[in-house]
């Protein structure tokens, strides 16, 4: 099931911000036994660098990629770390 959230989670963020760089890890077996875990919510680490998050705060981003999740933010994602650059902070901040 993991595999599949993970491909729905990528195809709403490519829909959404049309990015130059996705990358979504599956953390979930590391929280096996949390209550979130339990609940059948995954726990994922997204790095996403767009265009659109120009002249946006970091929690501005937050917000827009929660949206672009919509529903899954509330059944299929239990926890998601998020690192959200465009593409000229991507090439000047570590990773």
């Amino acid at each position: 099931m993991t595999q599949a959230v993970v491909s729905r989670i990528h195809e709403r963020l490519v829909d959404a911000f049309q990015p130059e760089l996705i990358e979504i890890h599956d953390d979930s077996a590391l929280h096996a036994g949390h209550a979130g875990a339990r609940e059948g919510g995954g726990h994922y680490r997204l790095r996403i660098v767009s265009s659109a998050f120009a002249g946006q705060g970091t929690v501005a981003r937050h917000r827009m990629i929660y949206q672009a999740l919509g529903d899954m933010m509330k059944k299929d994602i239990h926890a998601l770390a998020i690192k959200a650059n465009t593409a000229e902070e991507a090439t000047t901040q570590p990773t």
